[in-house]
């Protein structure tokens, strides 16, 4: 089953990081990568610009409406994310696991199971 694994970047936490962290952090993605694609697991990944880049569209009436910055009033944001195939949902937890930004306090990652996709990647 494919899984979505959602990236939650902090700035806040990141900056509080020496150098030497961020990029082990970024070196670990590059190590992550190598070993879910090695194993078979990794369909694909994604990072996105920041939410002062993002447009919301909402049609009222026929006419699209443009806001600009993110759609919900939230500090956690998505910033990336990776797409798995794994046997099952321990395996997905195990695979999030090996995310750095898993192991950095003030940091997490979510699994979620993909149930639909049509033409993407996923």
């Amino acid at each position: 089953m494919k899984y979505l694994i959602m990236l939650y970047p902090d700035a806040e936490v990141l900056d509080a990081l020496s150098q030497e962290e961020r990029n082990a952090v970024f070196q670990g993605h590059g190590d992550f990568m190598e070993a879910v694609k090695a194993s078979g697991e990794f369909v694909g990944t994604f990072a996105l610009a920041g939410p002062d880049q993002g447009a919301v569209v909402r049609v009222r009436g026929g006419v699209p409406a443009v806001t600009d910055g993110p759609y919900a009033e939230a500090k956690e944001l998505v910033g990336g994310a990776y797409v798995i195939d794994v046997k099952d949902r321990e395996r997905a937890i195990e695979v999030a696991a090996m995310i750095p930004d898993a192991k950095i306090e003030g940091l997490g990652v979510e699994v979620r199971p993909i149930v639909f996709s049509d033409g993407a990647a996923a």
